[in-house]
């Protein structure tokens, strides 16, 4: 068990220790806070704290992804509760890039110093910053206080959007994010999911914004952080977890900090973990839920590629769950195999499913289901019902599945469900 770790044969500089593939699996699990009883009097926080870092995204199908990522762990929460948590005054999270743009522990301000620094090197080629205009929204966040994108005066660009580009931003709205990323402006809140920019002076406590870590330091930091929110991991694991390092330099914190390298049966590359992971067996409950495609139990060590119907999913997903995760948002609608947004069915420490599921006033709609198998209709059922109740609907329809042989049972199970 992975209590136990087996010692290798003695050999030329071998890992210290060896797992099975399952053992691997579970301590990520756990790692993630999917195995054993959920701390609800922590809430939505309380996740944040354990996970370090929570993805955002603009894409809301039941609910937008902060959201999901606690509810996967500890069952229905209050929706409003959750927004409190991370949206609060005096801060008690921030937004800032790590594996991607997430929410950190307001705690993690100093450790997001190297990624600030490395932001400050590099200027996005269509958005060249201003230094006049950044100069502008200081001055008016100072005399307005916190504000959105809307009290500079928009964030889109009034002039016609030049062909290929997603984003048409306006001067103060670029200045605004490039200050964000720099540190000197912050983001602590939303309003209707938009952003409320504060001076971080004002919005981040002192005792935080003194300490300033060396890039080592910073790097060390978050490869344990990484190690202790994924159990066992390989190097590019560690060093995309938080971003702002390579694998090779994941490397190096590791050794300094301790981990120790350790074999995993079907793994093709050397993993590390702390050697505390070690010292208790995965015991508990093991959660039936559907997870966010941006829930880091999911996240791959970069990002997915997608050409035509062509995929290549992520690949720890793939490594450790024998699972391939798309993502088809962006993808043209004919040319989906799973759908929209996705969202992969965990159960028994499996993923064994996937669902595409989507809100026609209160029934809660499963467009796509893809099962492993008749053992997982009982667990969609679960999944699916416990849902709809959290987002206030009262009743599933499922409409197409895969294999179709398991359509008719799924319905009959969600129909006695509800």
């Amino acid at each position: 068990m992975p209590g136990h770790p087996r010692e290798p044969a003695a050999g030329r500089d071998p890992p210290k220790f060896e797992l099975t593939a399952d053992e691997a699996r579970l301590l990520q699990l756990r790692a993630q806070g999917f195995v054993g009883t959920p701390d609800r009097k922590a809430g939505a926080l309380g996740v944040l704290d354990a996970l370090g870092v929570v993805q955002l995204d603009t894409i809301s199908v039941l609910a937008r992804t902060h959201e999901l990522v606690p509810q996967s762990r500890i069952g229905p929460l209050s929706r409003a509760d959750i927004e409190d948590a991370f949206w609060h005054r005096p801060a008690r999270a921030f937004e800032y890039w790590a594996h991607a743009m997430c929410l950190l522990p307001i705690e993690e301000w100093p450790w997001s110093a190297l990624r600030r620094r490395l932001r400050a090197k590099w200027t996005h080629p269509r958005r060249p910053h201003d230094p006049k205009a950044m100069r502008e929204v200081l001055r008016i966040l100072r005399a307005q206080g916190p504000i959105t994108s809307e009290a500079l005066g928009g964030s889109r660009d009034r002039s016609p959007r030049p062909a290929g580009h997603w984003w048409h931003w306006s001067p103060l709205k670029i200045a605004v994010e490039r200050l964000l990323a720099t540190g000197e402006v912050v983001c602590v809140e939303r309003r209707g999911f938009r952003r409320v920019y504060d001076l971080a002076e004002r919005a981040i406590p002192a005792r935080l914004l003194r300490r300033d870590p060396s890039d080592e330091e910073c790097r060390v930091h978050h490869v344990v952080r990484a190690a202790e929110r994924l159990g066992v991991a390989t190097a590019a694991d560690l060093a995309s977890y938080f971003e702002g390092m390579s694998p090779g330099q994941a490397i190096a914190s590791a050794e300094e900090a301790g981990l120790v390298k350790v074999s995993v049966e079907g793994w093709n590359k050397e993993a590390w973990a702390l050697p505390r992971v070690f010292e208790k067996p995965v015991r508990g409950r093991h959660r039936t839920t559907l997870v966010s495609p941006f829930d880091s139990l999911v996240w791959g060590d970069g990002l997915h590629v997608v050409k035509g119907a062509d995929y290549r999913g992520r690949e720890r997903t793939k490594r450790v769950f024998g699972f391939d995760m798309l993502f088809e948002a962006y993808v043209p609608a004919a040319k989906r195999v799973h759908g929209y947004f996705t969202m992969p069915l965990l159960a028994g420490g499996r993923l064994v499913g996937r669902v595409d599921p989507a809100r026609e006033g209160t029934t809660l709609v499963a467009k796509r289901v893809t099962l492993e198998g008749p053992a997982a209709v009982e667990h969609a059922t679960d999944a699916l019902v416990e849902a709809a109740s959290w987002v206030g609907c009262d009743d599933v329809r499922i409409d197409r599945v895969t294999p179709a042989k398991l359509r008719a049972p799924l319905v009959a199970a969600a129909k006695r469900a509800g």
